[in-house]
Order: structure tokens, then sequence, then C-alpha cells
């Protein structure tokens, strides 16, 4: 089976990539705006460079989805925050062109890396099922793309019965080699990423909302395969436990939990935001404050999908991966030290949440 995997240089892509190397019996085109370097786990895939926001990109799209048995669509944008039109023309445009190529191309199956964002608020001490309502966070940018992307997967099983489209939710992805570019891209230049080596969060901010869900970027790519193999459809819960609040991550990094106001973090990102100082505006915050805990049965009964590795192993994963700089030879994931994000991107003017840091 031949799989295009749309995105396939980020923190998914690239574990999926991975993940897709062992399988003798599937063959890997990978599409990036930008191809990445030949180098491990880079090299194999036959790659396609297309931006899937442009005008053209449906019908470059088509020729190249032709004879594929699966499309997984991983392409998705969080920064420049301070250009929403940018943001949008990628993540919903691009995404429905993708839909429309493989519409046109006749691929089976289709594979789309939805979000538990894509929820409307919910419970923090209960798990939600895939039939939560489905309206997002409408304070976040991030939320409401992903709730209209999956509103144009739902006009597209209506219209399109024999396309088999199933749509992953994860949590919060995490994988060393994501370090460099997650905190590019969530905390800016004025980390100071070295101190993270100790292992230590001195304060930790505690509030009744701040309970999240995160699953490491492996175990997303391996629910990914089982959702290519197995005959499925509809949307699967993404996560691994243990929920991580701020008593959890405290502990586990030797930190004191502070209590903090939902207002005064949602202030802070606001100001900071604006201030240019950091990537991350108030809609982030308020995301996690509201986004509901998500049960993850049907991946279990229906995928035999169980997380490998622990949501606290995974953030220790990345918070390693953040103080050593970890990277991959993609565009996504590159350390060079000029990208917006980076202090070297700020000491050339490339301030926080502007510019293409892709």
């Amino acid at each position: 089976m031949r799989v295009v995997i749309v995105g396939a240089t980020g923190n998914v892509g690239t574990a999926l990539l991975r993940r897709l190397h062992a399988e003798d019996d599937i063959e890997v085109t990978g599409v990036a705006r930008r191809p990445p370097a030949p180098t491990a786990p880079y090299a194999g895939p036959d790659w396609h460079s297309v931006d899937v926001g442009s005008d053209d990109a449906a019908g470059r799209l088509t020729g190249i989805f032709t004879g594929a048995g699966a499309v997984v669509n991983l392409a998705w944008q969080i920064q420049p925050s301070h250009d929403p039109r940018r943001l949008y023309r990628t993540n919903v445009l691009g995404s429905r062109a993708v839909f429309r190529a493989a519409l046109r191309a006749g691929v089976p199956s289709l594979v789309h890396a939805s979000s538990v964002g894509v929820y409307a608020p919910g419970p923090k001490h209960a798990y939600v099922r895939e039939t939560w309502l489905r309206a997002g966070v409408q304070e976040s940018s991030y939320s409401r793309h992903k709730s209209l992307v999956e509103r144009i997967l739902d006009e597209i099983e209506s219209d399109h019965p024999t396309l088999r489209i199933v749509r992953l939710r994860p949590g919060l992805i995490f994988q060393r080699e994501a370090g460099t570019e997650i905190a590019r891209y969530f905390a800016g230049p004025l980390l100071p990423a070295r101190l993270l080596r100790f292992g230590r969060l001195p304060v930790v901010p505690r509030n009744p909302g701040l309970r999240m869900q995160a699953v490491h970027a492996d175990d997303v790519a391996d629910a990914c395969l089982r959702a290519l193999r197995a005959d499925v459809r509809g949307a699967f819960n993404i996560a691994a436990g243990p929920v991580l609040d701020a008593e959890v991550v405290a502990r586990a990094f030797h930190g004191v939990a502070l209590p903090v106001p939902g207002l005064l973090l949602e202030g802070a990102a606001a100001l900071t935001w604006h201030l240019r100082m950091q990537p991350v505006d108030r809609g982030w915050v308020r995301l996690a404050l509201k986004a509901p805990l998500m049960s993850c049965d049907r991946a279990a009964a229906e995928l035999g999908w169980a997380p490998r590795t622990d949501a606290l192993t995974a953030l220790r994963e990345l918070i390693a991966g953040m103080a050593g700089h970890a990277h991959t030879d993609s565009p996504p994931l590159t350390a060079d030290p000029t990208r917006p994000g980076r202090l070297g991107g700020l000491l050339r003017g490339r301030l926080p949440g502007t510019g293409d840091p892709y």
C-alpha cells in the first residue's frame, strides 16, 4: 500500500516516518512545503514540495495522491500567531485542498490529525467520549480551525460515504526531537532552556482548569498505523495517563505548585503576546483551561491501541529535548538559531509570533 503523508516533516510526521520505516508492505510518499534533508528518518520516501494553502494545491495534490491507498493529513500551522490569515490559509483552506484532492484521486482512506482542541469546554475530573460537542473553544484560533475542518469532513462523509475517514484527536504531543520546535512555538527566545537540563521547574502554576492530557509522538504514530490497517471509521481520542496537573508536574520536577487565577494567566499571556515577548496568545491559555479530558476507550477497543509511554515520561523527554536543543534536519524541527522564536531570530528583528518559523 502506498501512503501519502501531508505535513510529513513535523512533530507527528517525523514519528510516523520512523514507525512506517519498519513496515515492509507500505510505500511512503512525503509532502511538505519544504522537503527535508535526506537523513534519517526522512531518507527513503518520495518527496514532493507543495504549499497546501496555495491556489493550485488541490490540483497538484491530486496527481500525487493518484494510486495511493491512503492519505494522512498532518499539515497544520500554529505560528505565526500574529498572522491569523496565514494560519487560516494553511489550516482550513489547506486541509480543504487535501480533502478535495483525495476525493478527485479516488483515494479509499483518509486519516486526519484533529485534536482535543476540537471539543467544546468540558469536565476536568471526568472523561468525554468522541461524541462530545465539537464547538471548540472560541477564544482560541487553533481550536476554531480544528472545529471548522471537522465540519468540512462531516460534509464530505455525508456526500461521499465510500471514502473511509478516520479522525485522530490527540492531547498534547511530546517527543525529545521536538524540543527545539516546541520551545520556539510556545515559549519564545526568552526561555532559559539550558536551565531545564537540571530537570527542575521551580514554580508550576496551579489552577483547577490546568489539568491536561499528553501523549508521546511515537504512540500517536502507532495509532495512525493502526487506523490505516484497520477497517474503522470516525474519531478516536488518543492520550496517555496520568493527567498532567500542577501537583503531578511539580512533584516530578521538584517544584512548587503556586495557585494562580485563570484571569491572571490569560492576562499575562495577552500582555506579553501583544508586546511580542512570547508567541502564545490568550487563546492558548483559554484552551488549556477549558479543554476537556478524553476517554480513549474506543481506541483501545477498536484499534487495539494503548500508549507505550506514559504522559509524565513523555513530558520529561520533551523537557530534556528543550534543554538540549534537540532537533532533526527537517524545516519545522530545525535547530537553526535565526528562526522566529530563537534568540538569533530576535537579534535579527524576527519577533515571537511573527514570520514563518517552518
